[in-house]
């Protein structure tokens, strides 16, 4: 979770009315943060949200706060201008890092606050929302210090020269990556381009090397600094837009005039930044049925004034429309939680639940719970992973086609941006993260797995799976098949094994393991070229099957 580092003095400017700490304390609650310390002026705020870029400054914070606390509510009103700056795109950025969206910002009367808060809010968004400066890097430039229109283009690795922010000397792009701080850390972004992308005005002043470093001329902002040039390079607006918007709308709260950039494309044009709201919708029936309150049409709408949506109250329908900069209303339960949190979580009254049902173990964990001792008892071992994995591993390195899978929308991390449709490949990356112990090593593990059924209210199904691995310096075929007899046996389910093809598994060496005609799994020893992939050394068999359909037939 970010944390955010401010000034009390500033807050309280911002937010335009003086509270006291534990006023402040509770009024961070609404922008979904937590104060972590505060040491004289200097204060902590850990917020709890990594899908709200904008509440990762002081100016997004108050933002929230004045909602609940003054008079300040509704959509906030940020107005645009037309400024006479063009970026110009190459058709060849998009081989490298294909999209920018820009923005000038002018007339700011730069304190040390306001440039501490710029800085640090765009190491934030670029480092967390961002993915490290993988779906979004921030550049921000003293306007004045540039001339357009500017060219957001490539050159090759050594193709120009200059000097690189906090430097002396010019360098190429090669060697900021070589020499450079910024470009050790963040060099791998760039690593199998033959070009690197650069901004570089038409006076041939290179303004940076997206995503790694600015020019020590226009890059460097200063107190001094009234006007600034604000650009976000990536490869999708999604992320692009959102993290634009949240920059510069911080800085419009400390009074900068906004203005639009022309980005012309080789195939469109966009003007940029774009703070046309979002509309969505809810029923007033709906936010009464998920937040358990009894709230009129009215008072909804207060609430959600609060949290600044603009309302239009249509009978038991709201209409609403909800800032540019916010990407995380992807639900009618998200409008819910925003009314939820401007009424305040702790005055809601706590209702013992009135169901007539008694507790009980469910029947698949009962017979999970079989399984586990059975398999136990013959020896094994039972892990426990994530359910979250990455195609890579489902697929690829099980030598496998890609498929169609469930997967986050905006995951934090790659290797975990996808729910797992089988847990074989999950019991490999732990055989391959355990090299170092004692062989034999003979594991089970009885988890979910995720699919696409279309026929579902949320379009995917869970389904309970066992997987079961072995390997040692000789295993085999006979070794595996044994342990799923001896499992089936236990059960007391007839079964039959029927050879078939698999690309995680050696031609020959697997079969479709049957019940009453119908395949419930698969099991073999592991395609050496899947072994190679994990980076095993010694063979390994294993089996997995539907533990859903096996209750079925047990």
């Amino acid at each position: 979770m970010p944390t955010i580092d401010v000034s009390y003095k500033d807050l309280c400017n911002l937010i335009g009315k003086k509270l006291s700490a534990e006023e402040l304390e509770n009024a961070v609650l609404y922008a979904k943060g937590e104060i972590d310390s505060i040491d004289n002026d200097a204060i902590k705020i850990d917020i709890k949200d990594t899908n709200r870029p904008d509440l990762w400054s002081a100016e997004g914070i108050c933002r929230e706060i004045r909602g609940r606390v003054t008079k300040d509510v509704g959509l906030p009103d940020y107005s645009v201008g037309k400024s006479s700056v063009v970026v110009n795109v190459d058709k060849k950025v998009s081989k490298v890092r294909s999209l920018t969206v820009c923005a000038v910002v002018k007339k700011l009367k730069m304190n040390e606050n306001i440039l501490s808060q710029m800085i640090q809010l765009q190491e934030k968004v670029s480092g967390t929302f961002g993915r490290n400066r993988k779906e979004v890097a921030i550049g921000v430039y003293d306007l004045n210090k540039i001339t357009p229109p500017i060219k957001y283009t490539t050159v090759k690795p050594d193709g120009i020269k200059f000097v690189p922010l906090e430097f002396k000397d010019k360098l190429t792009p090669r060697e900021i990556l070589n020499k450079h701080p910024k470009g050790k850390e963040f060099g791998h972004l760039l690593k199998d381009c033959e070009e690197y992308p650069i901004f570089i005005d038409s006076a041939n002043n290179v303004l940076s090397l997206p995503p790694i470093i600015n020019s020590d001329y226009t890059g460097k902002v200063t107190e001094k600094t009234t006007d600034l040039f604000i650009e976000c390079s990536g490869f999708r607006l999604k992320f692009l837009l959102p993290a634009l918007n949240t920059i510069v709308a911080a800085l419009a709260d400390r009074g900068g005039k906004l203005e639009t950039v022309k980005i012309v494309y080789p195939d469109t044009v966009l003007n940029t930044p774009d703070f046309t709201p979002k509309k969505t919708f809810v029923d007033v029936d709906y936010v009464n049925k998920i937040s358990g309150l009894n709230l009129n049409g009215k008072k909804i709408c207060q609430l959600l004034e609060r949290a600044r949506y603009k309302t239009i109250l249509k009978g038991k329908r709201i209409e609403l429309l909800y800032p540019a900069y916010r990407q995380d209303i992807m639900h009618k339960r998200d409008v819910v939680e925003d009314v939820i949190i401007s009424f305040g979580y702790n005055k809601i009254e706590p209702l013992m639940p009135k169901l007539p049902v008694i507790g009980s173990e469910s029947e698949l964990e009962i017979f999970s719970n079989k399984i586990s001792e059975v398999l136990i008892g013959l020896g094994l071992q039972e892990i426990m992973s994530y359910t979250l994995t990455s195609k890579k591993n489902l697929f690829e390195k099980m030598n496998l086609k890609n498929k169609r899978i469930v997967e986050i929308e905006n995951p934090v991390s790659m290797n975990r941006g996808v729910f797992r449709s089988w847990v074989l490949p999950s019991l490999l990356e732990f055989l391959s993260k355990n090299k170092h112990v004692d062989y034999p090593q003979n594991i089970f593990e009885i988890g979910d797995a995720v699919n696409i059924d279309e026929k579902r209210e949320t379009g995917t199904v869970n389904e309970r799976k066992l997987a079961v691995v072995l390997t040692d310096n000789t295993i085999g075929y006979e070794e595996i098949s044994s342990h799923l007899d001896a499992l089936m046996k236990n059960l007391g389910i007839d079964y039959k094994l029927r050879a078939t093809e698999h690309g995680s598994f050696i031609p020959g060496r697997v079969a479709k393991i049957l019940i009453n005609n119908n395949s419930i799994g698969i099991i073999g020893e592991i395609n050496p070229l899947v072994l190679e992939r994990w980076n095993l050394e010694k063979p390994v068999a294993g089996f997995e099957m539907s533990i859903d359909m096996l209750k079925v037939y047990k």
